[in-house]
C-alpha cells in the first residue's frame, strides 16, 4: 500500500497549497506534523504561486492500494 503525508497550508492569496511527502513514518504523530508545518511557515522555506505560506489548513495521510491486472514487466 502506497502512503503519502499531505500538509495543506493557506498562502498569502488565501488559497490552499499542498506539500506531499512519500512514505511517512508509521508512528508519525499529529504534534510532530504540526511542529514541522509551523517551522515551514516560520522559516519561510517554501513559496507558492499565491505567495508565502501563512497558516496551517490541515494534514492527512492518504493511502492508496494498487492492484495490477496486467503488466509488461
Amino acid at each position: 500500500m502506497e502512503k503519502k503525508l499531505e500538509m495543506i497550508f493557506v498562502n498569502a492569496a488565501g488559497k490552499k497549497t499542498k506539500i506531499s511527502v512519500d512514505d511517512p513514518r508509521a508512528d508519525l504523530t499529529p504534534q510532530e506534523v504540526q511542529t514541522v508545518m509551523n517551522d515551514i511557515i516560520a522559516r519561510n522555506i517554501f513559496n507558492s504561486t499565491g505567495g508565502d505560506l501563512i497558516s496551517i489548513d490541515s494534514a492527512r495521510i492518504v493511502s492508496k492500494d494498487i492492484d495490477v491486472l496486467l503488466s509488461s514487466e
